[in-house]
């Protein structure tokens, strides 16, 4: 072997160990932020709360809100460039709160989480779903905020291109597929509850009749909706509202998905909805979790809380929420580390 081979020889596994070295550093990093907290409002006719957890250096501190306590830095700097940006969509009723732990954890891995309060969908008020534009609007919703934070100067510097993300849970996991899969055909829901009965958690709360029209019986009906939005190159969906997209359109996505369903989910028949998705949408990932309920993908409120889908903080009997939110929020970082270009 040649002096100059020899050299090379050693030089290949030095380069892997500085390689390895260098990607420790990267992890070590990301795991030494801590999570800041801003609010900011999209304007418009129905103006749009948002949520905002991003990296920082600075100490983060429970920081009671309601019956939410996420552990956060409030005001605190942002760093100066991020991993990504996240959109984080709660489900029906909800609030830009309810998923504090899995925004906080992306946070401190370097994302910049965005998680809106959908108007006339959240724990004030639910008329969005009798208003005939319920589908489309929400996933409107999505993009008007990623509108604003891509143009506002003070976060859209630090967001490297082309990597934004989608994560949602229930309403907001139609919310985030609607993005990728970009249409609805909100009749399917109509059609779905006029033939079914084993899937009463979904027709009660799109408060549709054994005809399948919304009830009251003249409100308006929802025609179907083009809503993608083609910055989203990554999505996933928690137990998500499912039924009311087309499978030739699902067979169309060609984005990373990922599908949590829930083993007793009491809101949604996975068969019509997670399930659903996850075998229509080419080379999705489907992850069914034992002994979880629907709301086993919300943080738990400090308080039993009231919803037209049950208590967000109940559980099926032996199920372990901490445990599980413990491992879905590694889970939920390892799919956009890997997902995002």
């Amino acid at each position: 072997m040649s002096f100059q081979a020899s050299l090379k020889s050693l030089a290949r596994p030095a380069a892997r160990a500085l390689g390895a070295l260098a990607l420790l550093a990267a992890v070590g990093s990301a795991q030494a932020f801590q999570s800041g907290f801003r609010s900011l409002t999209v304007a418009g006719p129905e103006p749009i709360p948002v949520a905002l957890f991003y990296p920082t250096e600075a100490p983060a501190r429970a920081l009671p809100m309601g019956p939410w306590s996420p552990v956060v830095a409030p005001g605190a700097p942002a760093v100066a460039r991020f991993k990504g940006l996240i959109l984080l969509s709660h489900g029906t009723g909800g609030s830009e709160l309810g998923h504090h732990n899995l925004a906080t954890r992306l946070a401190q891995e370097g994302y910049l989480v965005a998680a809106p309060r959908h108007p006339q969908d959240d724990w004030q008020s639910r008329a969005l779903v009798r208003s005939g534009q319920y589908f489309g609007e929400r996933a409107r919703q999505a993009s008007r905020v990623l509108d604003a934070v891509l143009a506002d100067p003070a976060w859209a510097e630090r967001i490297p291109a082309g990597r934004i993300g989608a994560l949602g849970h229930s309403a907001g996991g139609y919310t985030v597929l609607a993005l990728a899969v970009g249409s609805a055909v909100p009749a399917r829901a109509g059609a779905h509850c006029r033939t079914v009965r084993d899937d009463p958690g979904f027709c009660q709360l799109g408060q549709l009749s054994a005809t399948g029209s919304a009830a009251p019986a003249e409100a308006p009906r929802e025609g179907p909706v083009q809503v993608g939005d083609a910055r989203v190159q990554a999505v996933l969906a928690m137990a998500p509202v499912g039924v009311v997209f087309a499978p030739e359109a699902l067979s169309q996505v060609r984005r990373p998905v990922k599908v949590y369903t829930a083993e007793h989910d009491e809101v949604l028949n996975s068969r019509y909805h997670g399930q659903y998705v996850a075998g229509a949408v080419p080379g999705a990932e489907a992850e069914p979790v034992k002994g979880a309920g629907h709301f086993a993908f919300m943080a738990a409120p400090l308080q039993s809380l009231r919803s037209d889908a049950g208590d967000p903080g109940a559980d099926p009997a032996g199920f372990d929420r901490a445990a599980f939110q413990a491992r879905l929020a590694e889970e939920v970082v390892a799919f956009f580390n890997r997902s995002l270009p």
